[in-house]
């Protein structure tokens, strides 16, 4: 498991393996960790077949990301990317090809003001990419950044969203932000382009006020993993504005961003043979450790 506090989550529908190959595949110095997989136990929950693949963990770069087979509730989108930064071109031309196939492309592959070559599409699974040319230097040392995106009702909330979150998460803070100028659609002096540090990792994000129509969802989440109950519910509490939202740690904040906030051991919990576990879990809105444990006796 990784030591890191903070971890982009994917939900597909029943391609978690595949993509998880597909993207270390596609980036140097990547690999596959841990997969668990789904029991008998919360079929008529979660639908998924006993033996399939649930999380499918793996890294991008040494930048850790989770994959899970959650069935077709909830489709990615763009107001969620992940910024993947190569040093060298033909590693991102082969990456943005294969990337590409099947997909839609927002931005095509060019040079712009901001990088030598770039360019933005969304894959054959909807997770949406940024690939561009440049030094890692500039985002952390990261290979892979996440990127949000604050469109339609949201736009203009993506400096209050940095604050909060810089606010909340220990080892955080704003590095930079560039701003709209108001010469085009977006007004002046909302955020064209931020980037800041969550608990040591970099992060992006920004307004968009052209007429888009996606928002945040809840296929691409961020996990934090907390070391006990007290800082479960502390990040609970400061992040959850959606009651209807709240399952099996899952919760949405005020800019309809979701987060699960979960014990780091949750994944051993979850590996029991005891069917009350997972019965135990799926019946949770915030995660409560001590009944999970009392589960797995």
């Amino acid at each position: 498991m990784s030591t890191h506090k903070i971890i982009p989550h994917l939900w597909f529908d029943s391609a978690a393996e595949d993509a998880a190959k597909f993207y270390t595949s596609l980036v140097p110095g990547s690999g596959i960790g841990a997969v668990s997989r789904y029991g008998k136990a919360g079929f008529e929950v979660h639908g998924q077949r006993e033996g399939t693949a649930m999380n499918v963990q793996m890294h991008l770069g040494g930048q850790p990301m989770i994959a899970l087979n959650g069935g077709p509730r909830f489709r990615p989108t763009p107001a969620v990317s992940y910024f993947l930064t190569f040093d060298d071109r033909a590693a991102l031309d082969h990456a943005w090809n294969a990337l590409g196939a099947g997909g839609q492309i927002h931005m095509p592959l060019d040079t712009y003001a901001w990088a030598p070559r770039y360019g933005w599409l969304d894959d054959r699974w909807g997770v949406s990419w940024q690939l561009s040319l440049g030094e890692r230097a500039q985002t952390g040392g990261q290979v892979m950044t996440p990127m949000l995106l604050f469109t339609g009702a949201l736009a203009g909330q993506a400096e209050a969203a940095v604050a909060q979150y810089t606010a909340l998460f220990p080892a955080s803070g704003i590095e930079g932000i560039l701003r709209h100028d108001g010469s085009g659609a977006d007004p002046a002096g909302t955020v064209m382009h931020a980037q800041f540090q969550l608990a040591g990792q970099t992060f992006m994000a920004g307004d968009s006020a052209l007429a888009h129509d996606f928002t945040f969802t809840e296929a691409n989440s961020f996990l934090v993993f907390c070391d006990d109950q007290a800082e479960i519910d502390h990040y609970w509490h400061a992040l959850t504005s959606v009651p209807e939202a709240e399952r099996c740690g899952w919760l949405k904040d005020r800019f309809g961003l979701s987060w699960q906030i979960i014990p780091r051991h949750l994944p051993q919990l979850l590996s029991s043979p005891e069917p009350k576990v997972m019965e135990t879990f799926l019946s949770m809105g915030k995660i409560d450790i001590a009944t999970l444990e009392r589960a797995a006796k």
